[in-house]
């Protein structure tokens, strides 16, 4: 009986471990695209100085954002500080979108180890479950079952061992 009961829980974590590992390609797709849509929404509030930036000083939005810094006015050396974060900003996506054009699993790492904090709340939030059916969430997803898999057999075999060296090594009760 205990036989067939390994055996089921084995089924149900692969099934489970498939499933949770399709969602990865699935949530890298979603914060992808949020990284693009702020990327673009960014570009398209800072076009504006970037025209004034290219009239007065050959492209060069860094002269504006210092000509504001350097004003005498205190709305204008904060509105320096505004645009200057907006353009940090836009920075930050692009070399975030850059870092995505990858493999499925380095974007992956990438998003675990140095996504931006802002957009994965903001994806996690709002993130619809799907399951893809694509080579790459295939993959993705019998990798991590795989993965999942052998960690539970590599607990359960050092479980067995432990609990049979213990039982070795407990000297039998004397009945005298």
């Amino acid at each position: 009986m205990g036989s067939i009961l390994y055996r089921y829980l084995i089924v149900v974590v692969a099934c489970l471990s498939l499933l949770a590992g399709l969602q990865v390609p699935n949530f890298i797709d979603q914060y992808q695209k949020r990284v693009d849509a702020h990327l673009r929404e960014v570009s398209i509030n800072l076009q504006p100085y970037q025209e004034i930036a290219s009239k007065y000083f050959g492209g060069d939005l860094g002269k504006l954002i210092e000509l504001h810094r350097n004003s005498g006015e205190k709305p204008f050396q904060e509105e320096g500080a505004a645009i200057e974060k907006m353009a940090q900003r836009k920075l930050r996506f692009e070399a975030d979108l850059a870092a995505l054009n990858a493999s499925l699993p380095l974007k992956a790492l990438n998003v675990l180890l140095h996504g931006d904090r802002e957009l994965i709340d903001e994806a996690l939030g709002q993130y619809s479950y799907a399951v893809p059916l694509n080579q790459d969430a295939l993959a993705f997803g019998a990798g991590v079952a795989i993965v999942i898999l052998l960690l539970v057999e590599l607990l359960l075999a050092l479980a067995r061992y432990t609990a049979g060296k213990l039982f070795r090594s407990t000297p039998p009760l004397s009945s005298t």
